[in-house]
């Protein structure tokens, strides 16, 4: 007997069907004698309504009602298929993150999970009922709850995975599996059968919704072993481990993309050791996330800074600066919105050097400025023009011959 994790994203729990469907799934798991633990997300697009509803009430909505409000989506879905499970005589209960003894940080809306009691889950196993756990949310040491921002209910299956020393965690999603890129926008993507931790972590990070960067995390940290599969069809997925054993002769292993970027720059910034420091260490008290750094010196007395940022944190990230202008002394501030990343991923750069200078080729025989670049071992991002993004991943996606099975 096996304890397996399997998470169910909104599009397959996006009706009482799909939710029917769902609990058939787990239902051929306890039949074969595993013990299941059941993460889901909120029902289909619910959570973007409840978004919605706050946004006709409030410009800027209080992060902490946010989370209170958003919460509630997965309830209702755990109460569903719990309701579906015990309609096909599979004993089964539902679990708020909170009763699931998910304990986070005190930051609403992309809260970090601290600890996790399982306790109440593990009792309940050990009573044969399937345990069904509500993703995305948790519970400060204080008593506030918090959500994990949005994808956070992947972050939770692979939590709770880690804590449990579940054999398998199983990421049920609309797709097949991962893809070179996005397949519903580059229609000759294919599926890769494993993708490593490091490279999963940076696609995920870099605008691959297939699965959340912090779920990649835990994955890696903990050894978890994961797939990502369809809900609808029942076929091979594709596996994420430490290295991938599949396809071993592509150099590149993907191409990520990610709207609604905007470039901020700071100019006349004194140029001075802390400057940098003070900048960033105040962005990061506030919580903003700052993804690609350009410094320029202009003078030996001021030097001009540039970096991007999500376009949903322009306004929070402009008044930060602003309010804190006298400290962090510098002359003005400008953005550029209407902006897009992409990027190529694969460990298989570290070794063939040339993979970046073949990027910006393809990006300038089409016509494509680079306005920022950002690199690791095993990826290279650039920001373009919002309008040239999906020209951009087509162009680089044959250039790398990802298109063409191996």
């Amino acid at each position: 007997m096996g304890l397996i994790v399997q998470k169910f994203g909104g599009t397959s729990v996006g009706s009482a069907e799909k939710i029917m469907r769902v609990a058939g799934r787990v239902k051929a798991e306890t039949d074969k004698g595993n013990q299941v633990v059941v993460v889901v997300s909120a029902m289909g697009k619910s959570t973007d309504q409840l978004v919605g509803l706050a946004k006709e009430i409030s410009s800027q909505p209080n992060k902490r009602e946010m989370d209170m409000l958003l919460s509630t989506g997965e309830q209702v879905t755990i109460a569903l298929l719990s309701l579906a499970l015990n309609e096909k005589d599979v004993p089964a209960v539902s679990y708020t993150g909170w009763q699931a003894g998910i304990v986070t940080e005190p930051v609403h809306g992309n809260a970090r999970i601290t600890n996790i009691n399982t306790e109440a889950v593990q009792g309940q196993l050990s009573a044969g009922k399937v345990v069904i756990v509500a993703g995305f949310q948790g519970l400060t040491v204080d008593g506030e709850i918090t959500t994990l921002g949005r994808g956070g209910s992947d972050t939770t299956a692979v939590a709770l995975a880690a804590a449990l020393k579940a054999d398998k965690c199983e990421i049920y999603t609309d797709v097949t599996g991962v893809f070179t890129t996005d397949p519903r926008y580059v229609k000759s993507a294919r599926k890769l059968l494993s993708v490593s931790y490091d490279e999963m972590l940076e696609l995920a990070n870099l605008g691959a919704g297939v699965l959340h960067p912090r779920a990649v995390e835990f994955a890696k940290n903990y050894q978890v072993k994961l797939e990502v599969r369809s809900s609808m069809e029942k076929i091979e997925g594709t596996v994420i481990e430490e290295e991938a054993s599949m396809e071993q002769n592509l150099v590149v292993r993907g191409v990520a993309f990610e709207d609604e970027i905007t470039k901020v720059s700071v100019l006349g910034l004194a140029n001075s050791l802390t400057s940098l420091s003070t900048i960033f260490t105040t962005l990061a008290k506030n919580h903003l996330n700052v993804d690609i750094i350009v410094q320029s010196t202009t003078d030996t007395k001021t030097a001009n800074l540039a970096f991007s940022i999500k376009t949903e944190d322009l306004l929070q990230t402009l008044g930060v600066l602003e309010d804190n202008k006298e400290q962090l002394n510098y002359e003005q501030l400008d953005a550029e919105n209407k902006l897009a990343k992409v990027s190529i991923v694969g460990s298989g750069m570290i070794s063939n050097p040339g993979v970046a200078a073949q990027m910006f080729e393809v990006l300038a025989a089409n016509n494509i400025q680079v306005k920022m670049v950002s690199t690791s071992e095993i990826k290279v991002s650039a920001v373009v023009e919002e309008k040239d993004m999906l020209k951009a991943v087509e162009a680089l996606h044959k250039a790398f011959g990802l298109s063409v099975a191996s």
